[in-house]
């Protein structure tokens, strides 16, 4: 009997180290007041870099009402580097199905993404990038989007 609570203990604890999230650099988010999404709301997110050998993942984290009524979103991405170069791509990203199905998990009425938008990247320089997100989309604001932000992760 003694075996089998030191064998459950030792399955517990490898599950517990097992789901620690040790490959997140960063992963912020920033909260838009009564859900709406301006364009002059430039969101600033800083991402320190430690590592240029090595490769990221870079996911858009998103939230969004069922009230939102598109199927996608543009975004404007800037990557601003430590020494100031800066890498800026307009991008889509799609959100719902063509039936309406959304695509994100959802909870009560909120549908959450983290949307890759880069694979396998490799910072030039070491330091603190600057990553700068603004909505591109018709309206203006952008009605029923909860937050936005970034996440960082190494590529495994």
């Amino acid at each position: 009997m003694k075996q089998i609570k030191t064998l459950f203990l030792l399955m517990s604890l490898l599950g517990l180290i097992s789901c620690q999230d040790t490959v997140t650099i960063a992963d912020t988010n920033a909260e838009f007041e009564k859900r709406n999404w301006s364009y002059s709301q430039k969101i600033s997110i800083p991402v320190k870099i430690e590592a240029t050998d090595i490769s990221y993942n870079l996911y858009l984290n998103l939230r969004h009402s069922a009230g939102y009524k598109y199927s996608n979103i543009f975004i404007i991405i800037h990557i601003i580097g430590p020494d100031g170069k800066k890498v800026t791509e307009r991008r889509e990203f799609k959100l719902a199905l063509a039936d309406g199905e959304w695509l994100g998990s959802g909870s009560g009425n909120m549908y959450s993404y983290q949307i890759k938008f880069k694979e396998n990247y490799k910072f030039p320089v070491k330091g603190t990038y600057i990553f700068e997100l603004e909505q591109n989309m018709r309206d203006n604001p952008l009605d029923h989007v909860s937050d936005v932000g970034i996440r960082v992760e190494k590529a495994l």
